[in-house]
């Protein structure tokens, strides 16, 4: 059985314990500068370092490797022409992170209704203010994504007595983990039902900017907003002018249009938001997650199984947990 080439784009740290993935391919690191000189001749790439963009400007024009996958959960960033117009595989890290995603977004949930931020923002300036929190049980919630990560929220929410809901491509009455799902173009017509907001939809030009002026506008002024998608899916200044405005109450925003967020951007200094620097997923042991989960799909690569988490390119999501997709049989 002929080892396949693997190319891994890495950044400043390069993957964990890659043993178990040097026993079975032949394996270049490589950072941006060598990308576009590595990808000839390679079989399969491995994207560590999911935040570049790296790969569209290197990919060959004459087509790229059979299989590409990242180590995150968005695919965004993979779906140029030279990859969804050919015959490239694409995979993600899904299973990773859904669960510590829906933790932390229950955690910030928890955080505005008991008003936590706050507390520790008093605490810093050792001032004793009494105030009241709310209730979380029988707060609404409308979750704007119904993939995995999506559902995993829901899931958290409901569990603590929060009333969820969903917006996905396609409505539906009756959800198992989000219960009623609106269709996208219902957006507008739901927002004001919320108490929380909450975005955890891949990027697409359909989704880019749904969070514009008009959409806040829509919110409750008492509803917070919360994004652990990505940053494009929310249009900032148009944020900043709203939460100046008052409308909606808060915000808690783990993703941004520019990362790392400039320390010029007015998002650090408003008091009604919590910045946090792309980690809602990331729990201990996440990274030796993502090494095992290539090593086992690399190991189906050369046996010629079926892949995990194939992307349906055209839609960029994952439509079922295991799909029957085979990369080249010479692998």
């Amino acid at each position: 059985m002929r080892r396949p080439s693997v190319v891994v784009l890495h950044g400043e740290d390069r993957p964990p314990d890659t043993a178990s993935i040097e026993r079975l391919a032949d394996v270049r690191y490589v950072r941006e500068p060598d990308l576009a000189r590595a990808l000839p001749g390679a079989d399969v790439v491995f994207v560590w370092d999911f935040l570049s963009d790296a790969l569209a400007g290197a990919w060959p024009d004459t087509g790229g490797p059979r299989w590409v996958h990242t180590a995150s959960a968005g695919v965004d960033r993979l779906l140029f022409p030279g990859i969804v117009d050919g015959d490239t595989v694409v995979t993600n890290s899904r299973g990773v992170f859904e669960e510590p995603i829906a933790e932390y977004v229950l955690g910030l949930v928890l955080c505005f209704a008991k008003d936590l931020h706050t507390t520790l923002r008093l605490q810093g300036e050792r001032r004793w203010r009494h105030r009241e929190t709310e209730r979380v049980g029988g707060k609404r919630a409308l979750v704007v994504g119904t993939g995995p990560i999506g559902r995993a929220i829901a899931r958290r929410l409901t569990a603590v007595g929060v009333r969820v809901e969903g917006v996905g491509r396609t409505g539906r009455p009756a959800d198992p983990d989000l219960g009623r799902v609106h269709p996208a173009e219902r957006l507008h017509d739901v927002l004001g039902e919320a108490d929380y907001v909450i975005l955890a939809a891949p990027l697409t030009p359909a989704t880019r900017g749904m969070i514009d002026a008009a959409a806040l506008a829509r919110m409750r002024p008492t509803a917070r907003l919360v994004n652990v998608g990505r940053g494009p899916l929310v249009v900032e200044d148009d944020l900043v002018a709203a939460l100046r405005a008052g409308r909606p109450a808060g915000a808690a925003l783990d993703v941004f249009e520019s990362e790392p967020l400039p320390g010029t951007s007015p998002l650090w200094e408003l008091p009604q938001v919590i910045v946090s620097p792309h980690m809602s997923g990331d729990a201990v042991g996440w990274r030796g997650e993502l090494v095992r989960l290539f090593a086992d799909n690399l190991a189906r690569h050369r046996e010629g199984r079926p892949l995990r988490n194939v992307v349906d390119k055209r839609l960029g999501y994952v439509p079922s947990a295991l799909v029957s997709a085979r990369p080249d049989p010479r692998g």
